[in-house]
């Protein structure tokens, strides 16, 4: 799969929109990254040897995982109703079945390390930082505020999966951390979305800006919130929190919005 496939939010604003915006693309893009895998790892993947602690750390994080996932699965199914045109429903109709996968793979791999209830154990071990964005995320798809609702879904919640993920690949145990690479892939061309959408928007109206910038006031504690979980929870330092909260802000700056 090559790099301009991986980092859509480099492109030009035209040839990203003549791009992204397709099923034949998305097809493209996801047959290079999921072919040979199962369940988004692969079969031969060996499953680590993991202390009942680890265990136990391992699903309260998946668990949380799958609460940002199942946001996201709903919120961008929720955008489709909302968005302004028809080339902007098809990608997040993509996008919602990207998280439905998303969410499929990790519902499976709790499954792989012996959960036999995913939802209960879910709903046990949400975090309340994670709940209460997802709440407030769904509630500005209710309002159909398409502007809001882009920018809490595609650039916040998917800024923060995407350096959760990041972070956590690089210490997970091999199943885990190719479901977690996998992800990153589809959250990258969500971003690239999220991005080219919501500059033209700001382009037209400046005054928009403010507003966003006034969710982000609202929602960042609720990020960094779920990072400190996160990394208590998968055994990280505590200036791994500062690292992780910096690389999301550069996310989000790299995506326009500082």
């Amino acid at each position: 799969m090559s790099e301009e496939l991986l980092d859509l939010h480099q492109l030009e604003p035209a040839r990203f929109f003549e791009q992204v915006h397709s099923f034949e693309f998305w097809f493209e893009a996801v047959e290079g990254y999921l072919h040979g895998l199962e369940y988004g790892h692969r079969r031969e993947t060996p499953e680590a040897e993991l202390s009942a602690a680890e265990r136990d750390r391992l699903i309260t994080v998946l668990c949380n995982y799958c609460v940002g996932e199942t946001a996201a699965l709903e919120g961008a199914g929720g955008l489709v109703q909302i968005a302004p045109n028809r080339a902007t429903k098809i990608f997040l109709s993509t996008q919602t079945v990207d998280e439905g996968r998303h969410l499929e793979v990790l519902v499976h791999r709790l499954r792989e390390l012996g959960v036999a209830d995913p939802e209960l154990e879910i709903a046990t071990r949400a975090t309340p930082a994670l709940l209460e964005f997802k709440r407030r995320l769904l509630a500005l798809v209710r309002e159909r505020d398409w502007l809001a609702a882009l920018f809490a879904q595609n650039v916040i919640l998917e800024a923060m999966e995407f350096t959760v993920f990041q972070a956590h690949a690089r210490s997970a145990d091999p199943r885990t951390r190719e479901v977690l690479q996998g992800i990153v892939k589809d959250e990258r061309r969500h971003m690239g979305f999220g991005e080219n959408e919501l500059g033209r928007r700001l382009a037209a109206e400046p005054g928009a800006a403010q507003r966003l910038a006034a969710i982000r006031h609202e929602l960042d504690p609720l990020v960094f919130g779920s990072f400190r979980d996160t990394l208590a929870r998968i055994g990280g330092r505590r200036e791994e929190g500062a690292d992780l909260a910096e690389h999301y802000r550069a996310a989000v700056a790299r995506l326009g919005f500082a």
